[in-house]
């Protein structure tokens, strides 16, 4: 969908009277789950390549670079799990109309 059929669906909707609570619910879910796992993405990537970077370079270190590896790496997960539960609760909590 380019630009300018975008702006059309967004005009079309707001003199319709707006988007139907329903599918906007799902429309927020997908994209709250969507951008949210985004960024913990991107960062587990950098965060396990940083860590067999310096693992190959000074093995010796392995157990406190897997330590603290494994802790970041789970700090980022806890980010893409919050979004998951922002999607659920748009979802499933939301009064429906």
């Amino acid at each position: 969908m380019n630009s300018m059929h975008l702006l059309d669906f967004l005009a079309q909707t707001a003199t319709n009277g707006g988007i139907a609570p329903i599918p906007a619910r799902m429309l927020a879910a997908g994209l709250a789950m969507g951008l949210g796992a985004i960024g913990p993405g991107i960062g587990l990537g950098i965060g396990t390549w940083g860590a067999t970077q310096a693992i190959g370079r000074n093995p010796d270190a392995e157990g406190p670079i897997r330590t603290a590896m494994i802790l970041g790496l789970g700090f980022a997960e806890a980010v893409a799990i919050y979004a998951l539960v922002v999607a659920l609760v748009l979802i499933f909590a939301a009064p429906s109309a």
